[in-house]
């Protein structure tokens, strides 16, 4: 596992990133082609209006130039000068040359393009005969926008071919980069929304690869530990019963006695230690009952203290108590809620430094009972106060080789006042303790 893991890893980022770049070229190569498709429709929808334009044009009554009166049809075939063809400005209003370019591309699937429009004369396309509002300003700027000329010309193929128009069509199409992403729009998000899925997979992938790495690695140190922790008391007890088999020692009814003590301790130890693999099978299947009864809290700990005191005596610390919540009624297992208080205690003595001093406090709210449970011992890194409530977590000790378990204690403790439904927190800096604070909902006279 750990030589194939940062293989496995490493051939995810390279597909990752492989995907990733194919992603970036194709949408490059995805936008020059849009622009140009619709550069090629906008050039398709103007050049179709042209030839409607310019069939109208050539084929409409000539008019009469004249200075009193501008316009004035007259017949084709009269003989003198100041006669032409009408412009396009004279036949149709602004807003008819825009309904029918909006009509022309939405035909070419062009339907939310934002376009200005002009009509310019040949060899003056600054001085449009007609334009849109914001016609100027989007022709002036190249810099964002695109503008396209086309001719206005008779259809090819019909009788007017051949005739050529003095008018031009400027269509301006402002912000054209923007526009031709927003016509991709739902074809990126879906593209990114791809790659989001692919990354989060990844990440999914290399974080259930750490934690089955880590779970194999917990697991290793939890059959170790508990391997060694089975295997003292029954070499112990194996000791004690070749001892018994002795003369010397069956006739000695004080040793003998001493021995059965050393066997009974032992086996009790053993069992205490399946108790506690079979509790953290029962947290795993969530089959944890507690049988909460409303009881004062104080009691309890007190209790516990007290069973600590001889403990402490032998290791020269001290444990003081200032129990001053106003109300401690709560409702608690007793068992479970004792095995709790006992193994935080157990907790502060076991990772204990010289000078052990541990303090119980509580104190409570309109709401929760809270007690904390402080300690002057060796303290707990980040990573460790992170870690402190997972099963078979068990931290670094250095050199406490002495401190022996399963790494269950904390993850029991955790489960136990989460089924009170209440909340528990640690505080800890390596070198100066730690403290437990508990919190348990408060049963009121009324409840």
């Amino acid at each position: 596992m750990k030589k194939i893991f940062p293989i496995i890893v490493v051939l995810i980022a390279l597909s990752l990133a492989g995907i990733i770049i194919v992603q970036v070229l194709w949408f490059q190569n995805l936008l020059k082609v849009q622009e140009d498709n619709i550069l090629h429709k906008v050039d398709e929808a103007a050049l179709r209006v042209g030839q409607d334009l310019g069939n109208h044009i050539m084929q409409s009554p000539l008019v009469h130039l004249h200075k009193k009166r501008p316009l004035e049809i007259l017949p084709d075939n009269l003989p003198f000068g100041g006669i032409q063809q009408p412009t396009i400005s004279q036949r149709y209003t602004e807003r008819e040359i825009n309904q029918m370019l909006k009509s022309a591309l939405d035909k070419n699937d062009l339907k939310n393009l934002s376009f200005e429009f002009a009509i310019t004369s040949n060899g003056d396309d600054l001085i449009p005969e007609m334009k849109s509002k914001n016609f100027l300003r989007v022709y002036f700027d190249t810099s964002h926008n695109k503008v396209r000329i086309i001719p206005v010309s008779p259809e090819s193929g019909s009788d007017l071919e051949g005739l050529v128009s003095n008018e031009n069509i400027l269509i301006a199409i402002p912000d054209f980069k923007a526009q031709v992403w927003e016509s991709l729009l739902w074809m990126i998000v879906g593209a990114l929304a791809f790659t989001i899925i692919i990354i989060t997979a990844f990440y999914l992938t290399v974080r259930t690869l750490l934690n089955q790495r880590k779970l194999s690695m917990i697991k290793s140190d939890f059959i170790n530990n508990m391997t060694h922790e089975f295997k003292t008391p029954l070499a112990t007890i194996s000791l004690a019963v070749d001892a018994l088999k002795n003369e010397k020692v069956q006739n000695d009814r004080q040793k003998t006695d001493y021995f059965n003590g050393i066997i009974k301790e032992e086996n009790i130890r053993m069992n205490k230690h399946v108790e506690t693999i079979l509790q953290a099978a029962l947290m795993d299947r969530q089959e944890l009952k507690l049988n909460l009864l409303p009881m004062h809290a104080h009691p309890i700990i007190q209790q516990v203290v007290d069973n600590f005191k001889l403990r402490l005596h032998e290791k020269n610390g001290k444990l003081e108590t200032m129990l001053n919540a106003k109300s401690d009624l709560v409702k608690i297992d007793e068992v479970h809620f004792t095995n709790a208080i006992s193994n935080l205690i157990d907790n502060a003595v076991k990772y204990s430094n010289d000078n052990l001093c541990i303090k119980v406090f509580s104190h409570c709210t309109n709401r929760h009972f809270i007690f904390r449970i402080e300690d002057n011992g060796i303290g707990m890194s980040k990573e460790t106060v992170k870690r402190i409530f997972e099963k078979f977590y068990r931290a670094h000790t250095g050199n406490l080789h002495n401190v022996k378990g399963f790494g269950l204690g904390m993850s029991y403790v955790k489960t136990v006042i989460d089924a009170h439904k209440g909340k528990i927190r640690v505080d800890s800096t390596l070198g100066k303790g730690s403290t437990f604070t508990i919190e348990l909902p408060i049963v009121h006279d009324n409840d």
